[in-house]
């Protein structure tokens, strides 16, 4: 059985290959690894780590350096960032020379325009992922889902939105109680 320091290596080294889009494209991989498959977190803890590493500055990736703080301490941080960015770091120096030197070139549009639809696809599974671990029943749901349509159609500050769906929740939850 490898050590949890080689499992997080071998988790996330190939989903540093597929983060088409941004590392936020591999939450429900991530999320079926290290919850169902490795049974490491709940769903519950997994979406608190997701919360905080879209709080933190930086990448959102740095959910894995989280994720591997809590497997395995400082060295699983370590090698969970390390696996995550390292492969595609090369891997993108490599392309994008080469993307350089063939700047619009016929297949470069083609691929360019395949990779949108992946991107935009894993995304959603992402986003269904964590609304399926979202504790809060039905009305989390909706503040959530009433959130990013706001975002999407206005120039809000999301830390406003947070506050308000707080305030929103917490109101409701004390109007009716049993929602």
């Amino acid at each position: 059985m490898p050590s949890l320091l080689t499992s997080l290596l071998l988790i996330f080294v190939p989903l540093s290959f597929v983060t088409i889009g941004g590392g936020q494209t591999i939450v429900a991989d991530v999320h079926r690894q290290v919850v169902d498959v490795h049974h490491w977190m709940t769903a519950s803890q997994f979406l608190d780590l997701f919360a905080i590493s879209r709080m933190a500055p930086g990448p959102g990736s740095l959910l894995v350096t989280l994720i591997g703080w809590q497997v395995s301490g400082l060295a699983g941080a370590i090698v969970a960032t390390f696996a995550i960015f390292t492969p595609t770091a090369i891997m993108t120096f490599c392309i994008a020379r080469i993307w350089q030197r063939t700047r619009g070139a016929r297949w470069q549009v083609i691929v360019e325009a395949g990779l949108r639809p992946i991107a935009v696809g894993t995304i959603l599974a992402s986003v269904y992922v964590l609304l399926q671990a979202l504790d809060g029943g039905w009305l989390a749901k909706a503040i959530a889902l009433a959130s990013t349509a706001i975002l999407l159609a206005t120039p809000v500050n999301p830390l406003l939105l947070l506050f308000g769906g707080g305030l929103t929740f917490v109101a409701v939850q004390t109007l009716m109680p049993m929602v």
